[in-house]
This record gives structure tokens, C-alpha cells and sequence, in this order.
């Protein structure tokens, strides 16, 4: 057990049987009253931020989160199959342990998998990911004068908006979190 002089970014807790990530906290000292924590706490399964206020000294349970690197292999009828780089055992998980980041998902490239009490609750692809692009509309001379931008599909199906003068078979660099374009890869 911990209370909220344990607090910090980054601690997971079990709040109400869900497994959630402090994002934020703050400690208040009013001038009247005792004191509290303001939190903002990430629901790890859904993904949802909550505000939750406590008590000074309030004590919940701590959730021991495990990080493993495995390979995504394949998917088929939903479900996504990963293998274990140390013990080679593969295990299937649903699409939502991945959420929206599942659209850059290629085969056998390594992905961060948090477990806890051995079930996969989350899944991290890495921040930036090259893929190449296999559909856009051709860039006409002197439409990058006005900074535009047109969208491009991706070889793991994705759609990003990418400038005009990046045309197919160019590989550039996406970033996960906010599908965007960063860069054209050399």
C-alpha cells in the first residue's frame, strides 16, 4: 500500500479495480482545512483521463506494471498475435490494447507490451515509425509555393497529409501519437 506522499508521474495504482497511470498531481496546503492531492489519473485499459481529488495521506494499492518488447507477427479475424522475444511463447490480444496506433502496425516489428499479473493490458508502438508511402496524388510543379498539403496512403494503410512534393515509393517518417508527417526518409 502507498498514500499520496508516494505520488509521482508515471506511478500506477488500482482505483475501483482499473489499473490507472498518474499523469499529473498537485499537493494543496489551504490555509484553513487539512490538506489534499489534486491527480490527473489515465485510465490504462480504456485510456481515459479522470480528475480525482484525495486526502492527505489517503492509501490505495499499487499496480506492478511489467514492460516486455515482443514482435507482432500477424493478425487474423480481430485478433492480434505477439511473440515473446525471450521465450519465443506467442499469445493473441484483441485490437483495443493497441488503440488508434494500430493503423502503423507492420508485421514483425517490435512493440512495448505492458502486462499486469501476466495479462496484457496496453501495447506502445514506437513514436516514429518509416513507412512508405503506396498511394498519393503525383506534386505538380509550383504547388509548394503555397505550403500545402494532400493526403497519402501508407503501406500499413494508414492516411497521413503529407507535402506535395512526396510522391509513391518515398519513404517518410510518421509520428504515432498525432499522425502526423515528420520527415522524408533518405
Amino acid at each position: 500500500m502507498i498514500d499520496t506522499s508516494d505520488f509521482r508521474n508515471g506511478l500506477s495504482i488500482i482505483l475501483d479495480g482499473d489499473i490507472m497511470t498518474i499523469v499529473d498531481f498537485q499537493h494543496v496546503k489551504p490555509g484553513k482545512g487539512g490538506a489534499f492531492v489534486r491527480s490527473k489519473l489515465k485510465n490504462l485499459r480504456t485510456g481515459s483521463v479522470i480528475d480525482k481529488t484525495w486526502r492527505a495521506g489517503e492509501k490505495m494499492e499499487q499496480a506492478i506494471l511489467d514492460r516486455k518488447i515482443m514482435q507482432y507477427l500477424y493478425n487474423m479475424d480481430g485478433e492480434y498475435f505477439l511473440m515473446d522475444m525471450e521465450t519465443f511463447d506467442q499469445l493473441s490480444v484483441g485490437k483495443s490494447i493497441f488503440g488508434d496506433a494500430v493503423k502503423y502496425l507492420r508485421e514483425n516489428e517490435e512493440i512495448s507490451v505492458v502486462m499486469h499479473d501476466g495479462k496484457v493490458i496496453g501495447a506502445e508502438l514506437p513514436f516514429m515509425v518509416a513507412l512508405e508511402v503506396t498511394e498519393t496524388d503525383p506534386g505538380v510543379r509550383g504547388d509548394t509555393a503555397s505550403g500545402g498539403s494532400k493526403p497519402a496512403t501508407l503501406e500499413t494503410g494508414a492516411v497521413v497529409q503529407v507535402p506535395f512534393f512526396i510522391n509513391v515509393g518515398d519513404r517518410i517518417k510518421v509520428d504515432t501519437r498525432t499522425d502526423t508527417y515528420l520527415e522524408r526518409v533518405k
